[in-house]
């Protein structure tokens, strides 16, 4: 009994000193701190309570990227009509409001909270961010009452996926807190979907820290991850300790002045689609398809031959010849279509079927061939075969078929 003992001694004091050995040290206690005392900026008063806001300035001399600052207030004033589909015919830049919010959860609802909102605008000295933060959740009121006042002087609202998150959040908000949203009177362009339309088909991902990245040409040091920032802030809330929200205000303020600086590019090649200078041809295969959605088949055209002259991937290149085939037939040029069929016909891929059905439909209907027409149908069904094409060929075979001679006496000569 005694040696047990002993052992279990023995046993302890091993853990003892094996807890002492990887025991971490207690790490230092740091006291709290206010947003205010590292943060640029003032608390604000309002008839709702307080909150704290700071605003930092962009100097024209600056550039973010591909894109100077001082370009900015020189935009033209009709440069998002075409994008908005006329709904913004004209307003000059300095009444446009880039908008971008960090939230406390990306799943939206009554439960999520817009904890800071950044609101950019564009002046003669520059570009400005101003960032409304709620130190705590009961300075909610007092953060939305300064945001609804502060955006009268805009009346553009231009946002990143606003238009599925950011608005949709703050309208829930406002009403939460009994209060009107500010947005009605405003007109809302969201860029993803211009920026998706030219972009989807060469990049992989369209996030906005992405086209930042690869369009700007904006590569961001020590910048703060978008799934972090509702930790940082809970963190803050738990702490005190507000130098876990420096990361998260610049987030912020960079993700603005990406926002607008892309503006200067996307709303542009969709108004003035010939003249944009793209490097890419998949850009330009996005431009084209909506330029065709909007009935504009010319000009989508020629967007189609410069693609195919700067060059496309295979699987892309293919599929804009069988859409620029179909365009040329449309617009009544069948030499000019048959060219493009027969020579998306002659290799393999994934439009030939397509090809050799066109070239089946003119050589039946146009050329009255129906001998060509019926060999083309045939290589169509062997590729992939149709209800439709199985009509077409018994038709072609019942025509090339010879008509028996009628029965009956013949016919006596007139004198």
């Amino acid at each position: 009994m005694g040696d047990f003992r002993q052992q279990l001694a023995l046993l302890r004091q091993k853990v003892a000193r094996i807890d002492r050995k990887y025991a971490a040290a207690e790490s230092p206690r740091v006291a709290p701190c206010l947003i205010e005392e590292i943060v640029s900026g003032e608390v604000v008063e309002t008839p709702f309570g307080a909150h704290f806001e700071t605003e930092r300035l962009y100097e024209r001399n600056r550039r973010h990227g591909s894109v100077g600052i001082a370009d900015l207030i020189d935009l033209p004033e009709n440069l998002l009509e075409a994008l908005s589909e006329g709904a913004i015919a004209q307003s000059h830049p300095k009444r446009w409001a880039f908008l971008d919010t960090e939230t406390t959860g990306l799943a939206g609802g009554t439960g999520t909270y817009a904890f800071l909102i950044g609101v950019g605008s564009i002046d003669e000295e520059g570009f400005r961010v101003r960032q409304f933060f709620m130190r705590d959740y009961g300075e909610e009121s007092s953060q939305l009452a300064a945001l609804a006042k502060y955006l009268e002087r805009f009346d553009v609202m231009i946002t990143y996926n606003g238009k599925a998150y950011d608005q949709p959040l703050l309208e829930t908000r406002y009403r939460m807190v009994r209060a009107r949203p500010p947005f009605a009177r405003m007109e809302h362009l969201d860029l993803l979907f211009g920026a998706r339309r030219l972009w989807k088909l060469r990049l992989d991902s369209c996030r906005l820290v992405d086209l930042e990245n690869r369009v700007l040409g904006v590569e961001r040091q020590g910048d703060l991850p978008g799934e972090m920032i509702p930790y940082y802030y809970f963190e803050y809330l738990r702490m005190q300790q507000a130098f876990r929200l420096v990361p998260i205000f610049h987030h912020n303020a960079i993700d603005i002045v990406s926002l607008a600086c892309l503006t200067a590019i996307v709303p542009a090649a969709f108004g003035a689609p010939d003249g944009t200078v793209f490097r890419h041809g998949a850009d330009l295969i996005g431009l084209a398809r909506w330029l065709l959605a909007a009935g504009r088949d010319e000009e989508a055209l020629g967007l189609y031959r410069r693609a195919v002259d700067l060059g496309l991937p295979d699987v892309l290149l293919f599929r804009t010849m069988a859409e620029t085939g179909s365009i040329e037939k449309r617009l009544g040029r069948e030499a000019a279509a048959l060219e493009i069929f027969n020579d998306l016909a002659a290799s393999p891929n994934p439009y030939r079927g397509h090809a050799f059905q066109e070239l089946a439909k003119y050589y039946e209907h146009r050329e009255r061939n129906h001998a060509l027409a019926l060999e083309m149908t045939q290589n169509a069904r062997a590729l992939e075969d149709s209800p439709e094409l199985e009509r077409r060929a018994e038709r072609l075979k019942r025509r090339l078929t010879p008509r028996p001679a009628r029965r009956g006496s013949p016919r006596k000569k007139k004198l």
